[in-house]
């Protein structure tokens, strides 16, 4: 039975969708393919109005591009982040397999630009290796990067060359001591501080698929960390990147009804926030559990062949 903070949340998600299948990213505004992504998962993760569901999966290939790409909306076909996010909202559902799969085609294809850093004590990370970019023709950065992973783990391509590369950079970007920034490691031999979210992020793309001795320093961050997050994508993520690795906090339901009732005093949050905190106190390990097919290979079952 959902508790009534959880209901409500849902019913304001669910009476936001817009004639055109899409969702908003505060209401009242036009559709956005990530709060349509993220709004889709919700509601599926809770078994809310499959019909809703459909309606929005169609408005993300209603914004496909002939190429693959979705992009965050047709004036701006250059920031394509969102494809991942359509990747997810698509899986094992068969009318969408052809969009999902020109949707992997993109990513594989497409790339931020990289070249061989000048001086390292001035940009501390390796800016050769290839990710994935927020915008065409800029660098590339942690959280696109593991979006784009994630996606292609899911869909069974991690042992693709792109994935192969995206863990290689973002394992390069793990800050020395521990956690995620949006991408930068050190400048002017300066460490900079790692974020929740970014760390999060980077954390549920490599459970899997990587040696829990290589993150080690940042789950302790992000764990130490998480009894301060107050808002709701810091929250989401976190409880996203723990569960990934099997470390999901007991005390969810009371982290996440306080994030809720927050909203009393600070006002209602952005309906992407609130999908996504909704999918972070929903998901038993990590995002891949509130997606249909099976589980990648658990931190664990790696853990233990390393």
């Amino acid at each position: 039975m959902i508790q009534e903070p959880f209901r409500h949340s849902l019913d304001l998600l669910h009476s936001a969708q817009q004639p055109n299948g899409g969702f908003p990213y505060h209401l009242g505004e036009n559709s956005r393919p990530d709060a349509t992504a993220w709004a889709i998962m919700a509601l599926s993760a809770y078994a809310f109005d499959h019909e809703s569901c459909n309606r929005g999966r169609a408005y993300l290939a209603s914004q496909q591009a002939n190429d693959g790409r979705v992009s965050i909306s047709p004036s701006h076909p250059e920031a394509s982040w969102p494809t991942p996010l359509a990747i997810f909202a698509w899986e094992s559902i068969s009318q969408y397999q052809e969009a999902q799969s020109r949707a992997i085609d993109y990513l594989i294809g497409f790339t931020g630009q990289h070249f061989s850093n000048p001086d390292p004590s001035i940009i501390g990370h390796d800016t050769s290796i290839p990710g994935w970019p927020w915008i065409a023709e800029t660098h590339s950065w942690v959280v696109p990067t593991a979006l784009a992973l994630l996606a292609l783990h899911k869909v069974g391509l991690g042992t693709h060359p792109r994935a192969k590369a995206g863990r290689h950079l973002l394992l390069n970007r793990q800050l020395p001591n521990g956690g995620w920034n949006y991408g930068s490691t050190t400048v002017f031999n300066r460490e900079l501080p790692p974020l929740p979210e970014c760390t999060a992020i980077a954390l549920q793309a490599l459970a899997g698929h990587t040696a829990i001795h290589e993150i080690a320093q940042s789950l302790q961050y992000l764990s130490h960390e998480l009894p301060r997050l107050r808002t709701p994508i810091s929250l989401g993520w976190t409880l996203l990147g723990l569960g990934a690795w099997d470390l999901k906090p007991t005390n969810t339901e009371e982290l996440v009804l306080a994030c809720l009732q927050r909203q009393e005093r600070y006002g209602s949050y952005t309906l992407l926030s609130l999908a996504l905190l909704l999918c972070g106190a929903n998901a038993q390990q990590g995002l891949y559990s509130l997606l249909p097919g099976p589980l990648p290979q658990s931190p664990t079952s790696f853990a233990r062949h390393q």
